[in-house]
């Protein structure tokens, strides 16, 4: 529903409906105005932090801070200059003799007293339970989706890092950070890979807002913050782990349909509060399933509303990936996945193309193999355990590991790469690559599940009315 804005009625029990969510009012949800004072608060510990570490590295005396190596594909995304230095080995080299630097590694590692290590393996073992699914709804829902928060855009689309020549490796960087954060217990704790890439973002996003502050008081007219609020703020960041948490809990999963169990729910939630907490975003919000849905909720009313950015961003996404490997997906397929996840209103909004009816039910053969498989797999303990080693194992190979498949090949330290600059306003949209070599991938697994389902149902069908006429017989 895109043409409510400003006439909406936020009475208790009335019913709302936004981009396709339909949900009834509570006094649990926020309204936009609830919601605004968090564009102007963010998280001041690590900006701090940020500010104090940027000042030790400018000292004379101070040691060469490691370099950030990312080998040689860092060394020609960065134009042959210099390795960038290290900003959390500093970090961890002066957190025991510097208060501001300490006070962000202090609060790291510690441990909030609702944390369950228990259930946080739970809920980590949740994502390649729902492998497929989920890596789809992060792609095309919470990423793509995503760009309609007009405003969240204005940060991002000074980046430089949705350019459609760059946007896939930006989106395998991200991914690198998703699945360690799920890969196992010891990955999110304390020194693990997961916790690690949580607070190098953490310390990237403040890294990013401290550069466009900066640039907005040179040059004012560069980025409004009154209008905006403060970059990369306490609500964008609400926003960013809600993506990755509720909106494929009671989003994502359920338009493939996939519907979590109620103890599925909580783990996962307990999971991503604690990432939350690790990157520094308000999370009282993900304590209950009731106040994490009425903040989704919150969030498509407030925070959606496309641009032409967005729609530049968005259609980028699908373009940088456009019969790329490991899916070798078409553009009529993922505009098809678009469509189908977010909607036809907000796809519309985003300008990607409408789908035909082949590629939608192409989208619709991929989630009755994805519903079939995780309903199969989680019926049985010792199928879903196996078949949760098999998808952490190919997913690490194909998206970060193997280059030849299509890999990032390298390990993302999160440094500042895609730097905002007077001279990069906005980002353009990319020439779709429709010219590009065509391989076998997801679209015949789609195309496949398809067929063997309709011909299942035609015979359970065929069946059927052997059986009525069987019992039946005589009366006719």
């Amino acid at each position: 529903m895109t043409s409510t804005y400003g006439r909406e009625n936020f009475v208790e029990g009335t019913w709302q409906d936004f981009w396709g969510v339909r949900f009834k009012w509570s006094s649990k949800h926020l309204t936009p105005k609830q919601l605004k004072p968090l564009t102007y608060s963010y998280d001041k510990i690590a900006t701090d932090a940020v500010d104090r570490l940027h000042e030790i590295a400018s000292l004379p005396d101070t040691k060469t801070p490691p370099p950030d190596e990312e080998t040689e594909e860092t060394a020609k995304t960065n134009g042959g200059k210099k390795p960038r230095w290290d900003m959390y080995g500093l970090m961890k080299e002066y957190a025991s003799n510097d208060e501001t630097i300490g006070r962000l590694w202090n609060e790291v590692h510690t441990i909030p007293e609702w944390v369950d290590w228990d259930q946080i393996e739970r809920g980590q073992k949740i994502f390649w339970r729902y492998g497929g699914p989920a890596i789809s709804t992060l792609t095309f829902l919470s990423l793509l989706g995503g760009m309609g928060s007009a405003r969240t855009v204005e940060t991002l689309d000074r980046t430089g890092g949705f350019d459609a020549k760059v946007v896939r490796r930006r989106l395998l960087e991200t991914t690198q950070h998703t699945l360690n954060v799920h890969r196992d217990l010891k990955s999110i704790q304390p020194g693990g890979d997961g916790f690690v890439n949580s607070v190098r973002v953490r310390l990237l996003h403040s890294t990013i807002r401290r550069r466009i502050l900066q640039m907005a008081s040179q040059r004012p007219g560069y980025y409004n913050i009154s209008k905006y609020g403060i970059p990369i703020n306490d609500l964008d960041s609400i926003g960013t782990i809600n993506t990755f948490s509720t909106t494929m809990i009671w989003m994502g999963l359920p338009r493939q349909g996939i519907y979590m169990r109620r103890q599925e729910i909580l783990d996962y939630l307990a999971l991503w509060r604690y990432i939350a907490h690790l990157m520094g975003t308000p999370h009282a919000w993900m304590a209950t399933p009731e106040s994490a849905r009425s903040m989704m909720e919150s969030l498509v009313i407030s925070e959606i509303r496309p641009s032409k950015a967005s729609a530049n961003l968005a259609n980028n996404i699908i373009t940088g990936l456009e019969r790329r490997p490991p899916t070798y997906a078409s553009r009529e397929f993922m505009c098809a996945q678009t469509y189908w996840l977010n909607g036809r209103d907000l796809a519309a909004s985003l300008e990607i193309e409408r789908p035909s009816v082949y590629y939608s039910a192409l989208v619709f053969g991929q989630c009755l193999f994805f519903a079939t498989l995780s309903y199969i797999n989680r019926s049985f303990s010792w199928l879903d355990e196996r078949n949760i080693n098999l998808v952490r194992r190919v997913f690490y190979t194909v998206l970060l590991e193997d280059k030849s498949k299509g890999g990032l090949g390298y390990v993302s330290r999160f440094s500042f790469k895609y730097i905002p600059a007077f001279d990069r306003m906005s980002t353009e949209r990319g020439v779709a690559t429709a010219g590009s070599v065509s391989r076998p991938g997801i679209e015949r697994t789609a195309l496949l599940s398809l067929i063997s389902f309709s011909g299942l149902a035609c015979v359970c069908a065929w069946y059927a009315f052997k059986m009525l006429i069987w019992i039946f017989g005589d009366l006719f």
